[in-house]
């Protein structure tokens, strides 16, 4: 006799199916409720597969690069997912030059960064904050003072620390990157808050940045925080302990410089120019906070201090890497400069070579390997894809760097790649060191002259080579970390002249 199945079975089929159908229109409901939907027509770029809630899965040791292999795959741009979020990578370089600079006052927004921009930073950070009137009034007073014309007045002072920076590797060349810090530190700090002390890599505020910079780099990575996917999150007093405490160090160390130059202006100690004395000087003008005028002295401090120094160590590594371009350059310097003085700002014009070699330098090994997080504020239409409004978008550095239709033998060091037929730096490439459109970073044309001038007088003064007895690992600087001495330094000339020709004239302005 057939039997007949336990009602209770059927009972639990449905409650499942109940369950699932609901679920379904949950997550229907999330989607078109929540991610951004083009109005278009076309569609998103394509995306690598993910089975994971939370997104795709992007290591946290050189995320770029997996975000790579995926562009290689699907196409120049691709679609990843953190939580419920989709974004939007760009891998090559006509497509960033097509959305990301010809439309880039559509992309000129940031995402809401609750990690990086709100708990680390207390919303406070021109580099991260959304745009608008705050945005605005500090991105201004920045270009105020760091425009192309004025950014020349810092010249004398950049030439006075890398000469320092010489004698620096004289006396110890086992430490190349803290001498490359305290040159960035030392000038950053000059421009910004007027200091005329040496600053040291090692000193406490030094360090302190750097740590905060390392913490920043972690907190932008997608899915690094599960805050940037429950944003309520933040106000669990338990939750992202180390970016809170990141906050409160920064907020101290920021306000404590910015009141050292308050009372220096109150004492009327005259300290010269600098980047905060100007803006205590003209509240009225720019309407800042001293808050936000803090936190902007502090970002452009961190963000000059790191990058200068990464920049300046990522070319003596690739000069030390290729000894021959390393030969090009110095028979270049030899031709121009000569052994009886000392190279300045006044040969900038003469070195189409150097030049060529830092660019290459930064292209092979880029500063920000992963971008920085952009947003549309209308729909932006590419190559048969749609972006919508509202959508995270990244120029994807490390893989516009390897473009091989704009890049040829992307992963070899080739500096001819930035001269034309005659030898002259061309216009034909550019490389977004600095960003891109209307985020680009204003601080750029101090950034350039530091680390031109620095690089100069090392590759003048000194012959790199890799010291066979270290390790190397070529992407640390990428990673913003240091790495065990791996470069050897023997002066050109002998060293009792280089010291003489380096002292003359060599004190801090």
């Amino acid at each position: 006799m057939l039997q007949l199945p336990d009602p209770r079975v059927f009972d639990n089929i449905q409650l499942v199916l109940s369950t699932a159908a609901c679920l379904g229109v949950l997550v229907g409901v999330i989607y078109w409720t929540y991610l951004p939907k083009s109005e278009s027509g076309f569609p998103l770029p394509p995306s690598p597969p993910t089975w994971r809630l939370r997104g795709h899965l992007i290591p946290p040791r050189n995320p770029f690069l997996t975000v790579a292999e995926w562009i290689d795959e699907h196409g120049p741009l691709i679609t990843i997912r953190s939580g419920t979020e989709k974004i939007v990578i760009i891998g090559r370089y006509d497509a960033v030059v097509d959305i990301m600079e010809k439309q880039g006052g559509s992309l000129a927004d940031r995402p809401r960064l609750v990690a990086a921009g709100e708990i680390l930073n207390g919303g406070l950070s021109v580099v991260l904050t959304p745009s608008g009137n705050m945005w605005r009034r500090m991105r201004r007073v920045l270009h105020t003072h760091l425009q192309p014309k004025s950014a020349e007045e810092y010249q004398s002072l950049q030439m006075s620390h890398a000469k320092n920076m010489v004698l620096d590797v004289l006396e110890d060349q086992t430490n190349f990157q803290n001498h490359a810090a305290t040159y960035a530190a030392t000038t950053i700090m000059k421009v910004a808050y007027g200091k005329t002390t040496p600053t040291s890599a090692t000193d406490p505020e030094a360090r302190l940045v750097r740590e905060n910079f390392q913490l920043l780099r972690k907190a932008l990575r997608p899915g690094a925080y599960l805050v940037d996917i429950i944003p309520w999150l933040k106000y669990l007093p338990w939750h992202a302990q180390e970016l809170k405490q990141g906050f409160e160090r920064n907020r101290q160390l920021n306000t404590d410089q910015l009141n050292r130059v308050k009372r220096q202006i109150q004492s009327n100690v005259d300290v010269g120019p600098s980047f905060v004395k100007y803006m205590l000087e003209n509240t009225q003008r720019h309407g800042l906070t001293e808050t936000e005028m803090a936190f902007l002295a502090g970002s452009f401090y961190a963000a000059g201090f790191d990058t200068t120094t990464l920049a300046i160590c990522t070319v003596l590594m690739a000069a030390a890497c290729f000894p021959n371009e390393q030969a090009k350059v110095q028979a270049e310097l030899d031709a121009v400069v000569g052994r009886n003085r000392v190279p300045t700002f006044a040969d900038e014009q003469s070195l189409p070579h150097l030049h060529a070699f830092i660019s290459e330098a930064l292209r092979w090994r880029p500063l920000v390997p992963s971008g920085l997080a952009h947003r549309t504020t209308k729909e932006v239409v590419c190559v048969n894809y749609c972006i919508p409004a509202g959508t995270t978008v990244i120029g994807h550095h490390w893989s516009i760097s390897r473009d091989p239709d704009i890049f040829p033998e992307p992963h070899a060091f080739k500096p001819e790649r930035w001269t034309n037929d005659q030898g002259c730096l061309g216009d034909h490439l550019k490389f977004f060191v600095f960003g891109f459109g209307r985020r680009v970073c204003p601080g750029q044309h101090v950034a350039t002259r530091s680390v031109f001038i620095a690089s100069l007088l090392i590759l003048w003064a000194f012959h790199l080579n890799l010291d066979d007895t270290k390790s190397l690992d070529d992407m640390a600087f990428m990673r913003g970390e240091n790495q065990p001495s791996f470069i050897q330094f023997k002066a050109r000339a002998p060293e009792t002249e280089l010291r003489r020709m380096m002292q003359d004239d060599s004190k801090p302005m």
